[in-house]
């Protein structure tokens, strides 16, 4: 029998953080002056408030049922998390609002897709569901943070942002999922449907929600077409292209979230964050970065 390894980190609720999201002087085009890769993070994160809720609230209902400790201990600590994401997010959806992005228009959408699940699956399905999304942004660390040129010439504020919500994603990778097997008692094939399914859906809005954007921006069909062209190593090679591997992960028998190991620059973040906060946390991991 293979014995497991289990990579798992405390979950520390982090509050009262500030990004110095309000400043002027961060780039509309935040991402090393690129429209389409600022607008792909900005679109995907713009769901963010609204996709936590839909978390918690998946995972909540099945709280009652908990009879572990420490699992009733991991699950108040990731809705708390959950919680933090959710307020610095719309924060940032009002940074967009300010530069003329209707982000109200994505939000919608997200609220819409999530009353549908609600009503259309059972608690167990959109538990499942949770835990596959929760696997998409536990993988963002290792996607956008274990290698320098990932976020290279992005700003530093909004990278560090995006740094301290992959980093309490690493931490609480496993609730969901925990949830999901020891509680709710959902088997492999379920949890594989959600996965296609999550798959599916995340990647068709990665697509088709910055193209709205661009074109709020002002861009003509044409030219926004043109961006995505120029984009397409970046977008299908080294987002996409690598995402795809670590989301197979989840398909394999006695798959567990902990199997997974940290990304190697962790404790760079752990460590700054805790001297001088989360702009120095930012920065000690992207310095860390190979």
């Amino acid at each position: 029998m293979r014995t497991r390894q289990a990579h798992k980190e405390p979950i520390v609720v982090r509050e009262q953080l500030d990004f110095q999201l309000d400043g002027d002087d961060i780039p509309k085009y935040w991402m090393a002056g690129n429209p389409l890769k600022s607008r792909v993070f900005d679109a995907v994160q713009a769901t963010f408030p609204d996709g936590e809720r839909y978390f918690i609230n998946s995972v909540r209902a099945f709280r009652d049922r908990i009879e572990d400790p420490a699992l009733r201990q991991d699950v108040k600590d990731f809705m708390r998390q959950e919680g933090q994401h959710g307020m610095v997010h719309t924060q940032y959806n009002q940074r967009l609002d300010r530069q003329g992005i209707v982000t109200d228009a994505f939000t919608r959408h997200t609220r819409r897709v999530e009353q549908v699940r609600r009503k259309r699956y059972s608690p167990e399905y959109n538990l499942a569901m949770t835990a596959a999304l929760e696997h998409f942004t536990a993988m963002m660390a290792d996607l956008f943070f274990a290698e320098k040129s990932m976020l290279a010439d992005a700003d530093e504020r909004v990278r560090a942002m995006f740094a301290w919500h992959a980093i309490e994603e690493m931490e609480h990778k496993a609730v969901a999922f925990d949830v999901m097997q020891k509680v709710a008692g959902v088997g492999y094939f379920k949890r594989c449907a959600a996965m296609t399914h999550a798959t599916f859906a995340f990647s068709l809005y990665t697509l088709i929600s910055p193209w709205f954007m661009l074109r709020m921006d002002g861009y003509s069909p044409s030219e926004a077409m043109q961006l995505y062209i120029q984009n397409t190593p970046w977008l299908f090679g080294k987002v996409l292209g690598r995402l795809l591997p670590m989301i197979a992960r989840y398909y394999r028998p006695g798959f567990h979230p902990e199997d997974v190991p940290t990304v190697h620059n962790y404790m760079e973040w752990v460590e700054a964050y805790q001297a001088q906060g989360p702009l120095a946390a930012g920065e000690a991991m992207y310095a860390a970065a190979r």
